[in-house]
């Protein structure tokens, strides 16, 4: 049975990669802010909550009281603004959670964690690239991207991997609320804003959270071994 460890695990990729998880078989901790939010993926089930704030190198700490054989790091959060608009303490917030919080926990995880071991981050399409009004979530993202590839090679002889997920826009509370943010600031509805948000994705949707699940799985698996440093890009081809 293997250790499983999922920050952000209260909602959205990280609710559905727990209880992925879980339903294979493994144990499974699921860590983020809320409470209530981790006992919703839980639903009565036999996962270990752990309240945790990704950017308190303490509160990260305390999440490795054991060692973990995989540890998936999903926990961020994004604003979309101008640049020019943007305090300096949404940029600080911002690259805190998406790219200190991969950091401090990938840091945490390889103090006890065994050969084979698997880190997985939850990048994003905007690791790849830039976009309007996206400057200081892309910039975490790229940042989360190069952090994987760097411990990628340090890890190497260890048996373990280090390798991150990159969607695109993921059927989400996230999503919905950029959709909510482009109806906004456009004045547009609904069906045109989603239309908007999707029309980086060839295939002109939202991906599913099953979608993104699929490609974590296999990260996480003995046949995934001799992948290290990649980015898996799971966006319709998205580019």
């Amino acid at each position: 049975m293997r250790q499983v460890l999922v920050t952000g695990g209260g909602s959205g990729i990280g609710q559905a990669v727990a209880r992925d998880f879980a339903a294979m078989g493994d144990a499974v901790t699921i860590a983020g802010r809320r409470l209530d939010a981790l006992e919703e993926t839980n639903a009565g089930g036999k996962m270990r909550m752990m309240q945790v704030d990704v950017t308190d190198e303490a509160s990260v700490k305390a999440l490795f009281d054991r060692p973990y054989d995989v540890v998936v790091a999903n926990a961020g959060s994004g604003h979309a603004m101008p640049v020019t608009k943007m305090p300096v303490e949404v940029w600080n917030d911002t690259l805190a959670v998406n790219l200190t919080g991969v950091f401090l926990t990938f840091r945490a995880a390889l103090a006890e964690m065994p050969a084979g071991g698997r880190l997985i981050a939850m990048a994003s399409i905007a690791s790849l690239k830039g976009g309007a009004n996206l400057a200081a979530y892309a910039a975490a993202k790229h940042g989360v991207l190069g952090l994987v590839r760097s411990l990628a090679i340090e890890v190497a002889k260890t048996g373990i991997t280090c390798n991150a997920v990159c969607p695109g826009f993921v059927d989400t509370a996230m999503a919905d609320g950029a959709v909510r943010n482009v109806m906004k600031m456009m004045d547009i509805d609904r069906e045109k804003a989603e239309k908007m948000v999707v029309s980086g994705n060839p295939m002109r949707r939202m991906i599913t959270c099953d979608e993104v699940v699929a490609a974590v799985r296999f990260l996480a698996s003995k046949e995934a071994s001799m992948i290290n440093g990649h980015d898996l890009s799971v966006s319709g081809g998205e580019i």
